[in-house]
């Protein structure tokens, strides 16, 4: 099976989206990624977290990066098409302006 790479965007970060939640929308946040995860089974390889801060490191400089990756998890299949069928109803989209990338992993 391949490996895939799925990374959430969004405008606000993890921390600003929790922070304006009440805890009965936290909880059915929470509710709807664990029924979520548990209808893709064998899928997740990791269910992954979310992302705070970014940098950017480069030869010689290190700096912030401004970033709208929010959160990551990493999922198995054995196609593209496979993963991005699983990705159709995810809760990630019940964030205003929330986006999924996908990448495949490459063996080494």
């Amino acid at each position: 099976m391949k490996k895939y790479l799925v990374l959430y965007q969004a405008p606000q970060s993890a921390m600003e989206q929790m922070s304006k939640a009440t805890p009965e929308q936290q909880k059915a946040g929470m509710d709807a990624w664990m029924g979520w995860a548990k209808k893709a089974g064998s899928a997740v390889v990791d269910l992954g977290q979310p992302c705070g801060e970014g940098a950017s490191v480069n030869k010689g400089s290190v700096g912030r990066q401004a970033t709208n990756v929010r959160g990551f998890s990493i999922l198995q299949g054995e196609s593209m098409g496979d993963i991005t069928k699983l990705l159709t109803d995810h809760p990630h989209f019940m964030i205003d302006g929330g986006t999924i990338e996908v990448l495949e992993t490459m063996p080494m």
